[in-house]
C-alpha cells in the first residue's frame, strides 16, 4: 500500500460516509465547510471528507471525528436559498489524518493517502468476488431499492478494493457497517467484510419478506372472508331466509329495551349495536362490541334487595354465629341503628382490623344476613395494577372490567354488601398504585359516579355497603385510611376459645364429617382446654378448628377399625391422636432472684410472658444487650441504662457504676425475633435490681414504655398479655396508667384473680416489683 502525504481542507460528514469512485452530492450548510469549499475550489478541487462519530455535535472537535475518510475531487458546487452550497463529489482514495494544521477559519488538516497496491491472494480474491456478486444480486431483488443495472457496473471490475467500493456505495446499511468497511485497508480482508455485511443483510431482508408474506395472506384471508360472508347474505336474502345476523341485532334491541338502564347506559348500547349492525357480528370487532353489550345488560343498574333493619334480628344472627366480640357486635349494632333512624343508606365505611383467624370474614358475611343484603367478596391481598380495580381499556386485546364491576355483576343487585378483604396487602407496581384506584370506590363523595375504563360508563356505588378488613393499619395509605372507620377485632381469651370450640367448632365439623349423633363423638370440656393450651397459640381459631377435625377424623378412624359405637374424647385421647404437645407456657418460678424480671409481650398469635435478666460483672463500663432484639427493644434498653445512670443515687446504686461495671441484659429464646415499644419497665426494673443486689418479687408482671425521665407511656395487646401472665401463674401486674380504660375489656374471670398496678412513674413499678421497695437496701459499690 502506497502512501502520499498532503495538506487537504476538511469537512465532517453527519450521516453520510463517502467511499472511493463513488459519485455523490450533498448539502453543506455550516460555515467552517463552506469556506473549506471554497479553498479547495482555488487550489486543487481536491477536499477530505471524513464522518463524525456523532452527528448531533454543531461544532465537532478533533475527538468528535474518525481518522479514515475519503480524499474526494469536487465536481460541481451549487448556491442554495438560505446561504446553503449543493456540492457533487467524485471518491478518489481512502486517506488517515496525519495532523491538524488549522481549526479556523475551518479545518485544514494532513492526511495520508492510502493507495490499493496488487499486493495480494488473487485466488481468494477471486473467490470471494464470485460470492459477494452472488449475494449482490439477491440483495437487489430482496430490497428492492438499489436500481438493478448497478450489477451490470461491477461485472466487469477485477480490482478487489474498487469492487468491494462500488458495492459498499450501493448497499443501504448503517453507518458503522460503512465505516468499519472504509477502514477495511487490505484488498481481501475488504472482501470478507463486505461479504460478511451481505450476508447479514440478506439474512434481514428475507425474515421481512416472510413477515410481510404472512401480513398480506392473514389480510387476503380476512378479505376473502368478508366477501364468501356477502355473498352468502345475499343469497339468503334471495331465497327468503332469515338472517342470523339480523335476528341476533332484534334480540339485543329487545333485551335493550326491556332493561330498565339509565340513559347514558342505554345511549352507549344502542351505539355499539348500531356500528355492529354496521360491520358484522363477525368481523374482527364484533366479538368485542357483543360482550360489552353483554356486560351493560348484566350489571343491576336499578335492582335492590330490601333492607332488613331490625335490630333484634341482627342481635340474634350475631350471637347464633359468633361468640364473644361484644364490642364489634355493639358498634355494628349501633351503625344498623343509626341507619333505620336516619333512613339513611350512606354510612361509614367499616374496617374491621385483627389478627388472622379472627372471624373477620364471617362477620362480614353475618352482616349481610342481618340486613338482607346480597354477598360480595373480593380479596386485594397481591393487587399491584390499577386495572384490576378500573378494568381495562377497550382499545387493549383481551380487555376486561375491573373487579369492582365483576363483583357488582356477580352481585346481581345494586345495594351488595361488599367485602373487601386484605386491604392492606395491596401492593404497587409501575403501572399504578391500586390503592389510590380505591379512593374513589370508598369515598360517598366519588363513588356516585365510579368510572370503569372498560365500560366508559357512570356506575352509582353509593348503595353498597362496603366493609374492609385488614391484619395491621401499617400498611394502609392515610388517604384509603381516612375514608374508613376502625373497629378492631382483637384475638380471643382462653375462656372464649373454649367456648367457641365446645358451641360452635366441634358441632361444625361432625357436621361436616358427616357424623349426625354428637354423642357418637363426645369431647370433654378438659380436652377442649387441653387442645387450646398445649396445640395451638393463636389469636384466631382457624388452627383450633383443624386441631379439632384431626382429633374427629382419628376418632371416626378408630371406630371403623374396632367397631366401636362411640368415643369420649379426654386428654389422653387427645395426647394419642395428635401425639407430643407443640407449645408449653413457660411458668414463673417460684423464687425471687436478682436481676430476673417477668415482662409482658403481645405476639400475633396473642399474648406471652418475656422474661428479661441482667447480670452485672467487673469490667469498663459496657453495656451488652442479646437474644434477637429488634431496633425498639434495643432502644429501650439504652434509654433504661441512661435512666439509672442519672438516677443511680436515689436508687442506693454506686454512681461509678458505669466506669468499672459491665452489664449484660439478656432476652431467653435467643433464636426468636423480639421487638415493640413495651419492655421500657422491665429492662429499667432488671438493671436497678442486678446493680443494686435487690431480688425482683417473682409473682408480679409488667408492661409499659419509660422515657429518659421516668415516665411510663401507655402500650397496646394489655388484653392479649394478661392472658399471658395469667396462665403463667402470675397474681400481680403492674401497667401504665393511661391503660387503665382497657382492664374492662379483659374477661371478669380473669380479672378478678388478678391485682393491677397502675403506674404513671418508674417508681411506681419499682416500689412494687423489688423486695422492699426503692430504698431497702445498700449502696453498692
Amino acid at each position: 500500500m502506497k502512501n502520499n502525504k498532503e495538506i487537504l481542507p476538511l469537512i465532517p460528514l453527519r450521516g453520510l460516509i463517502v467511499f472511493p469512485y463513488m459519485v455523490t452530492h450533498f448539502d453543506v450548510g455550516r460555515q467552517k465547510s463552506i469556506l473549506a469549499l471554497e479553498d479547495a475550489m482555488i487550489k486543487e478541487q481536491r477536499v477530505f471528507l471524513v464522518s463524525q462519530k456523532d452527528a448531533k455535535v454543531e461544532d465537532p472537535d478533533e475527538k468528535d471525528i474518525n481518522e479514515i475518510g475519503t480524499i474526494c475531487s469536487i465536481k460541481q458546487i451549487l448556491r442554495l436559498p438560505g446561504d446553503a452550497v449543493r456540492v457533487l463529489v467524485e471518491g478518489i482514495s481512502r486517506a488517515k489524518i496525519d495532523k491538524y494544521i488549522e481549526k479556523d477559519p475551518f479545518i485544514k488538516s494532513g492526511v495520508e493517502e492510502l493507495i490499493d497496491t496488487d499486493d495480494y491472494d488473487k485466488t481468494e480474491a477471486e473467490a470471494l468476488m464470485r460470492l459477494i456478486e452472488k449475494s449482490f444480486k439477491k440483495y437487489i431483488q430482496l430490497s428492492g431499492v438499489v436500481p438493478k443495472d448497478a450489477l451490470s457496473s461491477v461485472e466487469d471490475i477485477a480490482i478487489p478494493g474498487r469492487f468491494a467500493d462500488i458495492i459498499s456505495s450501493y448497499l443501504v446499511i448503517n453507518e458503522d457497517d460503512k465505516q468499519e468497511m472504509l477502514e477495511a485497508f487490505d484488498q481481501v480482508e475488504r472482501l470478507e467484510v463486505l461479504l460478511k455485511i451481505l450476508k447479514n443483510e440478506l439474512q434481514i431482508l428475507e425474515l421481512e419478506r416472510k413477515i410481510g408474506t404472512k401480513v398480506k395472506e392473514k389480510i387476503d384471508k380476512t378479505q376473502k372472508e368478508y366477501y364468501l360472508r356477502e355473498q352468502i347474505k345475499i343469497m339468503k336474502e334471495e331465497l327468503g331466509e332469515d338472517d342470523e345476523e339480523k335476528d341476533e341485532i332484534k334480540r339485543y334491541k329487545n333485551k335493550i329495551s326491556k332493561a330498565k338502564l339509565p340513559a347514558e347506559a342505554k345511549e352507549k348500547a344502542l351505539y355499539e349495536l348500531k356500528k355492529l349492525e354496521n360491520m358484522g357480528s363477525y368481523s374482527s370487532e364484533g366479538g368485542g362490541i357483543k360482550t360489552y353489550i353483554d356486560w351493560i345488560l348484566d350489571l343491576p343498574w336499578n335492582k335492590k334487595t330490601k333492607d332488613n333493619l331490625d335490630i333484634k334480628h341482627a342481635r340474634e344472627i350475631f350471637n347464633k354465629e359468633h361468640y364473644g366480640l361484644e364490642d364489634v357486635k355493639e358498634r355494628i349494632i349501633e351503625y344498623l341503628a343509626v341507619k333505620k333512624m336516619s333512613n339513611s343508606l350512606r354510612g361509614p365505611i367499616l374496617c374491621l382490623v385483627g389478627p388472622p383467624g379472627v372471624g373477620k370474614t364471617s362477620i362480614a358475611r353475618s352482616i349481610a344476613n342481618a340486613v338482607n343484603r346480597n354477598f360480595v367478596r373480593m380479596s386485594l391481598g397481591g393487587v399491584n395494577d390499577e386495572a384490576e380495580i378500573r378494568g381495562h381499556r377497550r382499545t387493549y386485546v383481551g380487555a376486561i372490567p375491573g373487579r369492582i364491576i365483576y363483583g357488582m355483576k356477580k352481585a346481581k343487585s345494586k345495594n351488595p354488601l361488599f367485602l373487601l378483604d386484605e386491604i392492606d396487602k395491596m401492593s404497587s407496581n409501575y403501572k399504578g398504585e391500586s390503592a389510590d384506584a380505591l379512593l374513589e370506590v370508598l369515598d360517598s363523595e366519588q363513588n356516585t359516579t365510579f368510572r370503569d375504563h372498560f365500560l366508559e360508563l357512570d356506575f352509582d356505588l353509593s348503595d353498597v355497603m362496603f366493609v374492609t378488613t385488614a391484619n395491621t393499619l401499617e400498611t394502609i395509605p392515610m388517604p384509603l385510611l381516612d375514608r374508613m372507620e376502625i373497629i378492631e377485632v382483637s384475638g380471643y381469651t382462653y375462656e372464649e376459645k373454649f367456648h367457641i370450640a365446645k358451641n360452635y367448632l366441634i358441632s361444625k365439623q361432625l357436621k361436616q364429617h358427616n357424623i349426625e349423633d354428637e354423642d357418637k363423638i363426645k369431647f370433654m370440656d378438659s380436652s377442649i382446654y387441653y387442645i387450646i393450651e398445649n396445640y395451638t397459640r393463636e389469636s384466631g381459631v382457624r388452627n383450633l378448628e383443624r386441631k379439632i377435625a384431626t382429633v374427629i377424623r382419628k376418632a371416626i378412624a378408630e371406630i371403623v377399625e374396632k367397631n366401636k359405637k362411640s368415643i369420649n374424647i379426654n386428654t389422653n385421647q387427645v395426647k394419642k391422636y395428635l401425639g407430643t404437645d407443640v407449645y408449653t407456657f413457660e411458668k414463673i418460678g417460684k423464687e425471687d432472684k436478682i436481676g430476673v424480671v417477668t415482662g409482658m409481650a403481645w405476639t400475633a398469635y396473642g399474648g406471652d410472658t418475656l422474661p428479661v435478666e441482667a447480670v452485672v460483672m467487673p469490667g469498663n463500663g459496657k453495656l451488652q444487650l442479646t437474644g434477637q432484639l429488634g431496633d425498639v427493644m434495643k432502644e429501650s434498653a439504652e434509654a433504661g441504662y441512661s435512666y439509672v445512670r442519672a438516677n443511680a443515687e436515689k436508687y442506693n446504686i454506686n454512681n461509678e457504676f458505669y466506669k468499672d461495671k459491665d452489664v449484660h441484659i439478656h432476652v431467653p429464646e435467643g433464636a426468636v425475633p423480639k421487638d415493640g415499644p413495651s419492655a421500657g419497665v422491665t429492662m429499667i426494673t432488671a438493671l436497678v435490681s442486678a446493680l443494686s443486689g435487690r431480688k425482683v418479687k417473682h409473682n408480679v408482671a409488667m408492661t409499659g414504655e419509660i422515657t429518659l425521665t421516668g415516665r411510663v407511656l401507655a402500650i397496646g395487646g394489655l388484653k392479649e398479655k394478661t392472658l399471658a401472665a395469667y396462665r403463667a401463674g402470675v397474681d400481680t401486674i403492674i401497667i401504665p396508667k393511661e391503660n387503665e380504660k382497657d382492664i374492662k375489656k379483659i374477661s371478669k374471670s380473669v380479672r378478678e384473680k388478678l391485682n393491677f398496678i397502675l403506674a404513671e412513674e418508674i417508681d411506681t413499678v419499682l416500689e412494687n416489683a423489688l423486695i422492699g421497695g426503692i430504698n431497702n437496701g445498700n449502696k453498692t459499690s
